[in-house]
């Protein structure tokens, strides 16, 4: 299928033209304005399917909502005329809110349906509102990427009024819906999962992951708007600074650092043994781990408190596999080859110096 992208180097035309190329589809022409109407025409001619992204969002001159947002339109169904290729165009919840954008946008879909309706062609018409997600520009037009952007950097951000409702639609929401309707029997699908919460909240959010990066927290993820403000947080960190230095306990024996914390699912942390030597022989009363041996190998010894039968597992970085140390066993890890021996260690609650629940008890 031949495509063609107006607006492609905008936000969503970067990430559309990106996955497009991910699932297959080589044969993509971009635009990034629609003004030379013979190139237009020549794109158009050669194209099956136009995405027609460009659009102006704001503007102290309102006849540019009507010159590019109702005028490309208009430019391009009529350049495709009676010819059967397919249109998808990008317009906003804020369509027919009074105002010239909005009313631009709903003039643009009115074009759209009249022509679909006298010559049959399919069209799309998809409503977005404050979408967000990697590569969205800071200070723009995008609350959360100007949130991302100069937060990421210590920067201030303005909030007029932090109740202020939100409603957010994720960049990899809108291209999976926009590349669903390539596939011609699908019917006409305009809904993108949404997400209603505030500024306040958005803000609260994505201050708390500049907070938790520092201190190796990895932040509850219980819905996918959490989860999708996290990565795309992520994306706005600069290059410089994608790296947060860890604390490595060092003696004779090896080291021990801990690489993340997962408030109320415990942390993670990695175990360096040198040849021989023997770590642990301790226990816990309700703390539990669990260890992978990734490279090297050794022995991971258990004995039930109070009791004298020992149990042991060969352990190998060429057989990866998890032993669950339980509450109420002494245990102990020995490196039994000649490298060092690395171990992946989870524990399922963050350590306290204050209570550290661990007692001392050989195997």
């Amino acid at each position: 299928m031949r495509i063609l992208i107006t607006g492609v180097d905008s936000f969503i035309g970067q990430n559309l033209r990106a996955e497009l190329s991910n699932r297959g589809y080589n044969d993509v022409t971009g635009l990034n304005d629609c003004e030379d109407r013979e190139k237009l025409k020549c794109c158009i001619d050669k194209s099956d399917f136009i995405f027609h992204l460009h659009t102006i969002y704001r503007s102290e001159d309102p006849e540019l909502f009507e010159s590019v947002n109702i005028g490309t339109t208009k430019t391009i169904i009529e350049l495709i005329g009676n010819r059967c290729k397919s249109l998808l165009l990008l317009s906003s919840t804020q369509a027919g809110n009074g105002d010239p954008y909005g009313q631009s946008k709903l003039l643009a879909e009115k074009c759209v349906k009249e022509w679909t309706n006298t010559t049959g062609n399919k069209a799309y018409i998809f409503r977005l509102a404050n979408e967000f997600g990697k590569w969205c520009p800071p200070n723009f037009n995008s609350v959360v990427a100007t949130f991302c952007y100069n937060i990421a950097r210590g920067l201030p951000i303005k909030i007029n009024n932090p109740n202020a409702p939100l409603k957010l639609m994720y960049i990899d929401d809108i291209i999976g819906n926009f590349i669903s309707v390539l596939e011609p029997d699908l019917e006409t699908n305009d809904k993108i999962l949404s997400y209603e919460t505030s500024v306040g909240e958005v803000a609260k959010l994505i201050k708390s992951f500049s907070t938790a990066r520092q201190e190796l927290d990895i932040p509850d993820m219980p819905d996918g708007l959490i989860k999708k403000l996290y990565s795309t947080y992520l994306s706005y960190l600069p290059p410089g600074k994608l790296s947060v230095a860890l604390q490595t306990h060092t003696d004779n024996r090896g080291s021990f650092t801990e690489l993340f914390h997962f408030g109320g699912m415990g942390q993670v942390s990695v175990n360096i043994s040198k040849p021989g030597v023997t770590k642990g022989n301790h226990w816990h009363h309700t703390k539990n781990e669990k260890f992978i041996v990734v490279s090297g190998s050794g022995i991971i010894k258990l004995r039930k408190v109070g009791t004298n039968e020992v149990f042991q597992y060969q352990v190998s970085g060429e057989k990866i596999e998890v032993v669950d140390i339980p509450p109420g066993y002494t245990h102990s890890i020995t490196n039994t080859g000649e490298v060092d021996m690395l171990t992946i260690m989870w524990a399922n609650e963050i350590f306290n110096a204050d209570q550290p629940d661990t007692y001392f008890e050989e195997i």
